[in-house]
C-alpha cells in the first residue's frame, strides 16, 4: 500500500468558488466530511508554466503527471510554478490551494481526456478540505473550452514494479541489488562516497565498551557547531531541565545520555557527507528538518515498547538517517535531481516512492540501504532504511523499521512529516505502543518545535 486516505475538515468553499459556480449554472455540491472519493473520481490539480505563460494541468488521481509526457503533447518544455508564486497567485483569488476550476484562476487548462469518461468528479474548491462534486456532464460543459489530451501515467504498472522490486535478492543482498538495478537504468557504474573521517573516529568510540563520557565530551567539543546543538537540544521544552544546561558535559551525564549524544554526532557526520544541490535549498531545509523531527520522536517512542526490545541510541540513528537515501539521489543521480524534485512537486498526491520508481526505477529506500551496507554501518540501521515503508517486513530487527514508520504517520498527522505509507493501527498493534500515550510523546516533540527548527537550520547548508 502506497497511500492510506486522510481525515478531511468539513467541506467549506471559498465565496469566490460559490460565486462562479452559481454564475455557470452548474448542478453541483459540496463533499460531506464523511465521504471519501477513490482516486480515479478525484481530480488533481497542476500549475506549470513556461516562457510562453501558465498552464492550468488536472489529471485524476491515480496516474502521475509526467513533464516529458505534457512536452511530447503541447511541445511546450513546462516547469512547476514555484511555490510562492503559486501561492501569491492564490491569495489574490481569496484562496488557499490550487482548484481544479479554471475560470476561477482566468488560467489556460489542459485536462486528460479519460475524465470524460467518469460519471461523477471531485474538484478542489480553493481551500484545504473543500471539494465540489459534478457530474460529468457537469464537468464536460466546465471544460467546454479547454483542451483535452492523453495526460498521466498509470499507476498500476509501477506498483506491479514496486513489489516485483522487494524480492528475496534485494531483502539478503540490498546493496549489490541496488548496484545491478542502477547500472541497469544508467548504463554503468556508480561511485558512492567514501564514509567520512569523522564518522569512523566516532564508530569507533561507539563500538568500544571502554569509552567513557570525557571521551565523547573532547569528540563534540571538537566541532562547535555540534557542541551548540548537543546543549540547545538538551536545552529544549522536550527534556524539561530542572536547571540550566551550561556544558556539553552537563548535557550528556544530566539529560541526553551517551547514546543519544554518540548516534546524534554519528549521524550528522554521515549526513553532511552529501548534501543537496545549491537551487534546491528548500528540499535540503525540510530534509533536515523532518530528520531531526523523526529523531527526536523516535526517542520516545522507543522507550514505549514493553518488551524493551530495541536500543535507544540506535532508534535515535535510524530517525535521524531514515532518509538519508534522499541525499545519496542527488549524489548518484545529479542529472535527473532537478527533474526528480520537480515530479514530486507536480504530485503531491502520490507516494515519492512510485515517483521515484517511475523516473529512476528506484527508490531512496533501497539507494539508502546501499550506501550503509558500502559505509559498513550497522545491520539495523541498514535493514531500517530498505523496508521503513514495507509494511510486511517482519524479518530481523523489524521494530526498527516499524518505529520510524510510525514516527513518520504521527509527524504527517500533526503537519510536519511526509505521506505515510502504513496504516497507524497496523502499526501500534505490531509495535504494543498504547495510542495515547505515542501521542503524548509526539506532543512533547511539537513542544520543542522551536529548538528542533532552530537545529535543522544549521544543519541546513547555506544556499
Amino acid at each position: 500500500m502506497d497511500t492510506v486516505p486522510e481525515s478531511r475538515p468539513a467541506a467549506v468553499l471559498p465565496v469566490v468558488t460559490r460565486r462562479l459556480l452559481e454564475r455557470l449554472q452548474l448542478e453541483w455540491r459540496a463533499a460531506r466530511p464523511d465521504e471519501q472519493p477513490d482516486a480515479t473520481r478525484q481530480l488533481q490539480a497542476a500549475l506549470v508554466e513556461d516562457e510562453i505563460g501558465p498552464l492550468l494541468v488536472l489529471f485524476p488521481g491515480d496516474r502521475l503527471l509526467d513533464l516529458a509526457q505534457l512536452k511530447a503533447l503541447t511541445g511546450r518544455t513546462l516547469q512547476p510554478v514555484s511555490r510562492l508564486e503559486q501561492r501569491q497567485r492564490l491569495a489574490r483569488q481569496g484562496l488557499s490551494s490550487l482548484p481544479a476550476l479554471p475560470q476561477l484562476l482566468g488560467l489556460p487548462c489542459l485536462y486528460a481526456r479519460v475524465l470524460q469518461k467518469l460519471p461523477e468528479l471531485w474538484l478542489n474548491g480553493g481551500a484545504a478540505g473543500s471539494w465540489v462534486i459534478l457530474s460529468g456532464p457537469a464537468f464536460c460543459r466546465l471544460m467546454e473550452a479547454t483542451t483535452s489530451g492523453e495526460i498521466g501515467i498509470p499507476l498500476a504498472p509501477l506498483q506491479a514494479a514496486m513489489a516485483v522490486s522487494v524480492t528475496a535478492a534485494d531483502r539478503l543482498q540490498a546493496g549489490s541489488f541496488t548496484a545491478r538495478r542502477v547500472q541497469q537504468r544508467l548504463g554503468g557504474p556508480i561511485e558512492l562516497p567514501p564514509r567520512p573521517r569523522s564518522a569512523s573516529r566516532i564508530i569507533q568510540l561507539r563500538t568500544d565498551p571502554a569509552t567513557t563520557v570525557e571521551d565523547i565530551t573532547r569528540l563534540v567539543e571538537t566541532d562547535p557547531a555540534l557542541a551548540a546543538q548537543v546543549v540547545s537540544w538538551a536545552s529544549s521544552p522536550y527534556y524539561a531541565s530542572p536547571s540550566r544546561i551550561r556544558s556539553v558535559e552537563d548535557a550528556i551525564v544530566r539529560v541526553l545520555g551517551f547514546d543519544v549524544v554518540i548516534n546524534l554526532a554519528l549521524g550528522l557526520a554521515l549526513g553532511k557527507a552529501m548534501s543537496l544541490p545549491a537551487d534546491e535549498a528548500y528540499y535540503s531545509q525540510r530534509y533536515w528538518q523532518q530528520a531531526v523531527y523523526s529523531a527526536a520522536l523516535m526517542d520516545g517512542l522507543v522507550r514505549l515498547l514493553p518488551d524493551r526490545s530495541a536500543d535507544i541510541g540506535m532508534a535515535y540513528l535510524c530517525g535521524l538517517l531514515h532518509n538519508i537515501g534522499w541525499l545519496v539521489l542527488a549524489h548518484v543521480f545529479p542529472p535527473y535531481f532537478r527533474t526528480l524534485c520537480q515530479h514530486l512537486a507536480l504530485n503531491p498526491h502520490l507516494s515519492h516512492r512510485l515517483v521515484e520508481q517511475h523516473l529512476l526505477g528506484i527508490t531512496r529506500e533501497q539507494v539508502g540501504a546501499w550506501l550503509m551496507q558500502h559505509w559498513e554501518m550497522p545491520e539495523e540501521l541498514l535493514v531500517t532504511l530498505r523496508f521503513q515503508a514495507d509494511p510486511e517486513y517482519q524479518g530481523p530487527h523489524a521494530r526498527y523499521p516499524a518505529l520510524v514508520s510510525l514516527a513518520n504517520l504521527l509527524l504527517h498527522e500533526a503537519g510536519e512529516g511526509e505521506r505515510p505509507v502504513c496504516q497507524a493501527g497496523s502499526l501500534f498493534g505490531r509495535l504494543g505502543i498504547d495510542r495515547t500515550r505515542a501521542g503524548e510523546v509526539l506532543q512533547q516533540v511539537l513542544q520543542a518545535r522551536s529548538a528542533l527548527r532552530e537545529l535543522a537550520r544549521q544543519l541546513t547548508p547555506p544556499a
